[in-house]
């Protein structure tokens, strides 16, 4: 399977085979085709290349190739951040048990001997699949919020950091919006924290909704708040972004009769963007935003305000950059 070809179905794990014989790969196709979407490559840096694009459940590996043996492309799967967690199992002729020792060592967690019996590959290629869904799994749980379903505080952060520095290299823009839901505690005080919870998951699919790019990261940063990271975005297009989260939240028409501005809920909203520089500190934008966002709730709430600033001072917007959308009083 070339390159530009990987398709997967949703439901079905993917298999990247590596051989260099052609007929090796046939045998393999024959055995898991039925349960798997199968890839292949013939040489070790095929494979490199083509697990980076397929990023597959599992890769069953040849020793002995020429050039890159598989020694070297499990070392080199191994460390990559990607592809490190993908499991290797050595499909091989050798029954060296030194060589097998050695690719335990470089991370492999199995072998499988040629020529290959098909009851054994479809036992142990299922077992590694379903330990590794199992394993993504409960490592999506950890970065996600459990009542909204958005990336939690934890992935937030991580991805600030990788953002940061991926944007550096080219100084580009990073923008963050932070939003809070007006007078929530009032809402909780009249309607009861059942309700709240309620209202902060529609919320959050209102930010869904509005924040569509997929390198774009909305998260539920604690209690009624939200951030969204904007890779490559400057704050005259994060504004428009805010525009529509704003607008989506309203279209909800979740009833807030305590609110101090308006009969539904509503949104404070707080914008900082800078260009990323090497060193910057991720930190930088998150509290720039809030101080953008106190500035929204201090000025009347059910508005964005916004920054542009400098990675390092970040609670000094430069003033003629600073500025706050006029309230919307228009209700409904």
């Amino acid at each position: 399977m070339s390159l530009a070809s990987v398709t997967q179905a949703p439901d079905r794990p993917m298999v990247l085979i590596v051989d260099d014989e052609i007929a090796n790969i046939e045998i393999i196709n024959a055995v898991l085709e039925d349960d798997y979407d199968v890839c292949f490559a013939l040489s070790g840096q095929e494979a490199l290349d083509l697990a980076k694009a397929a990023q597959p459940d599992l890769i069953l590996l040849d020793v002995l190739m020429p050039g890159m043996d598989g020694f070297a492309v499990c070392a080199a799967l191994k460390q990559d951040r990607l592809l490190a967690d993908v499991p290797v199992i050595f499909t091989t002729g050798l029954g060296d048990s030194e060589d097998e020792m050695r690719g335990l060592s470089l991370g492999a967690i199995d072998y499988v001997t040629k020529p290959v019996q098909p009851p054994i590959l479809r036992a142990r290629v299922a077992n590694h699949v379903e330990v590794k869904r199992l394993r993504d799994r409960l490592a999506q749980m950890a970065v996600t919020d459990a009542l909204t379903g958005l990336s939690n505080r934890r992935h937030l952060e991580r991805t600030m950091e990788i953002e940061t520095a991926r944007l550096a290299r080219q100084c580009e823009w990073l923008s963050v919006v932070m939003l809070d839901i007006d007078f929530f505690k009032q809402f909780n005080d009249a309607y009861g924290h059942p309700a709240g919870d309620r209202c902060i998951a529609m919320v959050a699919s209102a930010l869904t909704r509005a924040v569509r790019r997929a390198s774009d990261l909305p998260a539920r940063y604690g209690g009624e708040e939200f951030v969204c990271v904007l890779p490559s975005t400057d704050v005259a297009m994060a504004e428009m972004v805010a525009g529509e989260i704003s607008r989506q939240v309203r279209q909800l028409g979740i009833p807030h009769e305590r609110s101090g501005v308006a009969p539904v809920v509503t949104v404070s909203i707080g914008i900082a963007g800078a260009r990323c520089v090497a060193g910057a500190c991720a930190q930088d934008w998150i509290d720039a935003a809030d101080a953008q966002l106190y500035r929204s709730k201090r000025e009347g709430r059910d508005r964005i305000s916004a920054t542009v600033f400098e990675p390092g001072t970040p609670d000094r917007g430069r003033p003629d950059h600073d500025r706050a959308a006029p309230p919307r009083r228009a209700f409904g």
